[in-house]
């Protein structure tokens, strides 16, 4: 049980470090073809799929310039984590304006792979820092 507990914290840390280098290829190899990426703020956009994610990455990682999550902790109970974090980013579409907003990341992790990850911010505290 060890050995699953290490391979998925390792899975999601290769995952976030290739979110915070910016790298939408990398983030893509990091999930499986079936990837679910489910938002729950009004803000997110779910995506289904490894070619529908990656092909919403350019656009993501350009609009949130020098996008950082830095988790809280790591929660590893088998091929699930939970994640919570501190993303801030530079909103590009909004003359560069800084947020920072705290979420919570739940993964699951199949054969060295995210098959699904579930995002949990508020989408109202980033309006607000918008407006």
């Amino acid at each position: 049980m060890g050995f699953v507990l290490r391979d998925t914290r390792a899975v999601v840390e290769g995952y976030l470090a290739a979110l915070n280098a910016h790298d939408a290829d990398a983030v893509a190899a990091c999930v499986a073809e079936d990837f679910v990426n489910e938002h729950t703020s009004s803000m997110g956009h779910s995506r289904r799929g490894r070619a529908e994610y990656r092909a919403a990455l350019t656009g993501f990682l350009e609009n949130f310039g020098d996008l950082r999550y830095v988790p809280e902790c790591f929660l590893v109970d088998g091929e699930t984590a939970a994640v919570p974090y501190v993303m801030t980013f530079l909103m590009r579409s909004a003359e560069d304006r800084p947020v920072r907003v705290r979420g919570v990341f739940v993964f699951t992790v199949a054969d060295g792979l995210i098959t699904r990850r579930t995002d949990y911010w508020d989408s109202g505290e980033v309006q607000r820092q918008l407006t």
